[in-house]
């Protein structure tokens, strides 16, 4: 299994990022889908989950209005789309996935996780 999570970059405050994960070597649509971040000095952290089939999303507190999460199951793709960025957004950002529910917001629950890619908002 692999998970490729690309899409990442510089980017000032108020500006909009699209982080894109392709997923391979698993049945992408029997999985729920979640992207997290960690942020230098602290831990992971869940930022939002999808449901198998894109039906049901689920948002932290702290970016719910604001990043949208979707995938293409023909494409075994999963995306964040993150707009009016800001600095505390700052952070490598994982995608993963998860045989249970899409909303889980626990690292532990997912099974498999990407690399991470960075995501630097300046002010």
């Amino acid at each position: 299994v692999q998970l490729q999570a690309s899409g990442g970059g510089l980017v000032q405050a108020g500006g909009s990022l699209r982080l894109s994960c392709a997923a391979s070597g698993l049945t992408f649509s029997g999985y729920a889908m979640g992207w997290f971040r960690q942020a230098p000095g602290k831990e992971r952290e869940f930022v939002s989950t999808i449901s198998r089939g894109g039906g049901g999303t689920n948002y932290a507190d702290s970016v719910k209005g604001r990043f949208t999460i979707f995938r293409n199951n023909a494409e075994n793709m999963v995306y964040l789309q993150m707009n009016s960025l800001k600095p505390e957004d700052t952070a490598v950002y994982y995608c993963a996935a998860t045989a249970r529910s899409y909303n889980i917001v626990l690292p532990g629950q997912y099974h498999y996780w990407g690399q991470g890619t960075l995501v630097t908002v300046s002010s």
